[in-house]
């Protein structure tokens, strides 16, 4: 069971990648535009979601459930996006432009929403849960996003598929070191201050890893280059990475407290 959960990310990938094939070669074969919509959420959705089934299958002990992931991904995903959406506009119209930092900062707090209002009604809080959730909204969000920046493209391309097949492979792959690394940085963050009560370190370590991943948001959307972009992927999935490992091990040891206890009672 532990093994099939650990590679059942594959599987997701797998049978995503083929229904996204399918999907693509009818559109091609038929030319019915019908078939753009599931093109376009199956060409955005499933990189998003084969890296939640990837994190998810980590050694760490989870206590949300598969369907508590899908509405946040989905919940989260459209508050997050209207929300960013309805900010930046309102932001733009009143300075007549919008600083990458202010970018950052109202996206990074929009994804937020739904893992804010969760932590207050899932018990026990651990951190480990809220990797998973924060994971999940900004998988949402990227998704959500990703298929509007396709639409867009579709239409300025004149219908080409290769045009919206370079915007859906290139922002669901690095969609995983952007959206979905920084919100589960910051929601592991905002569970363990919640675990340890809101302590003032606590708080002021989820403040200070929200900074961090609002910095490398902003630090993204202001260059337009690979290298660095593959430098920001690394430093992003190297945090999470760090996360993910500190997670399992502090689940390891909550699990075993109990056996210790009754070993030396």
């Amino acid at each position: 069971m532990e093994h099939a959960r650990r590679w059942s990310w594959v599987g997701v990938l797998v049978v995503g990648l083929a229904l996204f094939w399918l999907v693509r070669r009818a559109t091609l074969h038929t030319d019915n535009p019908n078939l753009i919509p599931s093109l376009i959420l199956l060409g955005a959705a499933v990189i998003p979601v084969t890296f939640v089934a990837f994190i998810a299958g980590r050694r760490i002990a989870y206590g949300v459930s598969g369907g508590t992931l899908a509405l946040t991904a989905l919940i989260g995903g459209v508050i997050g996006v209207v929300t960013a959406g309805v900010l930046e506009f309102d932001t733009l119209h009143d300075l007549g432009m919008l600083p990458m930092v202010a970018v950052g900062l109202i996206e990074e707090s929009a994804k937020l929403i739904a893992p804010l209002a969760l932590v207050f009604f899932l018990k026990p809080r651990r951190p480990a849960d809220g990797l998973l959730i924060g994971v999940a909204s900004g998988a949402g969000f990227a998704t959500l996003e990703t298929m509007g920046y396709g639409f867009v493209e579709l239409i300025r391309s004149n219908g080409s598929i290769s045009a919206l097949d370079d915007v859906l492979f290139l922002r669901g792959v690095l969609s995983p070191a952007a959206h979905m690394a920084w919100t589960g940085l910051t929601a592991a963050a905002l569970w363990y201050a919640a675990e340890r009560g809101w302590q003032t370190s606590a708080v002021l370590r989820f403040v200070g890893v929200f900074a961090v991943a609002v910095a490398l948001h902003a630090t993204w959307d202001s260059l337009a280059n690979t290298v660095a972009y593959l430098i920001l992927a690394i430093i992003s999935l190297g945090l999470l990475g760090v996360t993910t490992h500190r997670a399992s091990v502090e689940s390891r040891s909550t699990l075993l407290s109990p056996i210790a206890r009754e070993k030396h009672a």
